[in-house]
C-alpha cells in the first residue's frame, strides 16, 4: 500500500492507510493506547486497542521510527479530524533512545545552548522545522522572482585569493601551500559576471572573521546575492530590493502558510514605495554626532520604531552612507562625493541588506583605489572586466538567517540558523 502523509488523512477516512514516521508522544490509558505519528507534513493520531498492539507500543519510545497501517476514521478531536484505528506497527529501526528533549510538548524547552548542542533532535520539532520552512520558502521565491526577470543564478568561489574586499576579517587557509581565504561575500565575481549575463543572483555561504559575540552576528551564514546592469542609480536597486521581498512573502503565504501558523509569525507588507531617508537626516533623527560614520544598533531600533510610527512601515533604507565606511567600488553621489549612491536597508529595527550603485569605469576604480593606498595589481582580474566595457550597475544582499529571525521576531539569530558557526561554536 502506498505511504500516505499525515496531513493527507482527511482525504482518505474510512479507506485502509499506511503511514510511516516518528512516535511523537505515547499515553497508555487503561484500555487504550494513542500513539501521535510525526512526518514531514505534521501529526496523526493512531489509536490502539488490541492487546499485543499495545504491549508492543509500550517497547517503542518516542521518536522510534515505525510504518502504521490501518483504517482511517474521521474524529474531530484528533490531529487533522481523522485518525487510525485497528493498527499494525512495524519498527523500521532499533527503539529510539530517550532524548535530552522533550520534543513532544508544544514548547520546546531548554537553554538556546543546549537547543543548539542538541540540534539533530531539537529540529525535529514543529516549531523549529516551523522555522526553516520559512527559510526555505523565501528561497523559493526569491529564486522564482529573479529567474522571472531575465536573472541568472551563478555560483562563484568560496576559496579566493585576495584577503579582502570590504575590510572586514577573513578566514585564511593553506591552499597547496600558498594562502587563500574563505570568501566573505560573491561581490567581485558577480560583478564580473553582470557584465556576462547583465543580471546575475546566488544564493551561497559567505564567511566573516569578525570576533562579534552578539545575538545578530555569525561567522557563517546564507547570502542572497543580487547584481544587474544597465540602472540608472541606487534607487534602481533598491525598487529591485523591494520587489524581490514581495515575492519572498507571497512565497511564504504560499508554501509555508502552516509554519507561520505554528510559529504565530507576523509577516510584513512590503510597502509599494519603501520610505528612504538620508545618511544625515539619520544621524539628526537619533542625535548622533554628524562626523559619526556608522549608524550603532540602537540608532537602527530607534529608526525602526521611527519608520513604524510615521509611515506604518517595517522596513526603512537609509541611502547615502559616507564614502569613508564603503567599499572603494562603491559610486559616489554626483553632487557631493563625500556620500554614496548606497543604502542599507532596515528590517524592524535591524541592518538586513546593503545595497548600492557600483563603479563601473575602469579609470574611476584606479583613482577610488589610489586614495585608499591600494594597489590595482591586487585586483587585476577584476579590473579587467572594468577596462573592456562594464554597464551602469549595483546590487543587494541580503542575509537568509537575520531575514528570517525578524520574521519570527527572536531574541537570537542562532535560532534561525540550522547549525550555527561563531567565536564559540563549530559543532554539530
Amino acid at each position: 500500500m502506498p505511504r500516505t502523509l499525515c496531513s493527507a488523512l482527511a482525504a482518505t477516512p474510512a479507506d485502509p492507510v499506511t503511514v510511516e514516521g516518528w512516535i511523537h508522544r505515547r499515553r497508555q490509558l487503561a484500555t487504550v493506547t494513542f500513539v501521535v505519528l510525526r512526518d514531514r507534513s505534521g501529526l496523526a493520531q493512531v489509536v490502539a486497542t488490541d492487546p499485543l498492539v499495545r504491549e508492543q507500543v509500550s517497547g517503542l519510545p518516542e521518536e522510534t521510527v515505525v510504518r502504521v497501517t490501518g483504517t482511517a476514521s474521521t474524529n474531530p478531536k484528533a490531529p487533522g479530524g481523522v485518525e487510525i484505528v485497528d493498527p499494525t506497527i512495524r519498527p523500521l529501526g532499533a527503539p529510539a533512545e530517550p532524548p535530552p528533549l522533550e520534543l513532544w510538548r508544544p514548547e520546546l524547552g531548554g537553554t538556546l545552548p543546549t537547543v543548539l548542542d542538541h540540534a539533530a533532535l531539537s529540529w525535529r520539532h514543529p516549531t523549529r522545522q516551523a522555522v526553516w520552512q520559512l527559510a526555505a520558502a523565501s528561497l523559493a521565491g526569491f529564486r522564482r522572482h529573479l529567474d522571472g526577470a531575465g536573472f541568472t543564478e551563478v555560483a562563484t568561489p568560496k576559496i579566493v585569493g585576495q584577503s579582502t574586499e570590504s575590510g572586514a576579517n577573513v578566514f585564511p587557509l593553506d591552499y597547496f601551500g600558498a594562502t587563500a581565504y574563505l570568501a566573505q561575500s560573491p561581490q567581485l565575481y558577480k560583478q564580473i559576471l553582470t557584465g556576462v549575463f547583465e543580471r546575475v543572483y546566488e544564493v551561497g555561504p559567505v564567511f566573516r572573521a569578525e570576533p562579534h559575540d552578539t545575538a545578530r552576528h555569525l561567522a557563517e551564514y546564507v547570502s542572497l546575492d543580487v547584481e544587474f546592469g544597465f540602472i540608472d542609480d541606487h534607487r534602481d536597486v533598491l525598487a529591485r530590493l523591494r520587489t524581490t521581498l514581495a515575492a519572498m512573502i507571497d512565497a511564504i503565504r504560499e508554501r509555508a502558510g502552516a509554519a507561520v501558523e505554528v510559529l504565530d509569525a507576523e509577516l510584513p507588507v512590503v510597502p509599494e514605495q519603501i520610505p528612504v531617508i538620508h545618511f544625515r537626516e539619520a544621524l539628526e533623527l537619533v542625535g548622533a554626532p554628524s562626523t559619526e560614520p556608522d549608524l550603532a544598533p540602537e540608532h537602527e531600533r530607534f529608526l525602526g520604531k521611527w519608520a513604524k510610527a510615521q509611515f506604518d512601515s517595517d522596513f526603512l533604507a537609509v541611502e547615502g552612507y559616507p564614502a569613508v565606511k564603503r567599499p572603494f567600488y562603491t559610486h559616489p553621489e554626483p553632487a557631493d562625493q563625500r556620500w554614496t549612491n548606497s543604502f542599507d536597508l532596515l528590517f524592524r529595527g535591524l541592518e538586513l541588506v546593503t545595497g548600492g550603485q557600483r563603479l563601473h569605469n575602469h579609470a574611476d576604480y584606479l583613482a577610488a583605489l589610489a586614495a585608499r593606498g591600494e594597489d590595482p595589481a591586487e585586483y587585476a582580474p577584476y579590473l579587467a572586466a572594468m577596462r573592456h566595457g562594464m554597464p551602469p550597475h549595483g546590487g543587494f544582499a541580503i542575509g537568509l538567517q537575520r531575514w528570517v529571525s525578524r520574521l519570527i521576531e527572536a531574541d537570537n539569530i542562532r535560532r534561525a540558523t540550522l547549525f550555527p558557526r561563531d567565536l564559540h561554536r563549530l559543532r554539530p
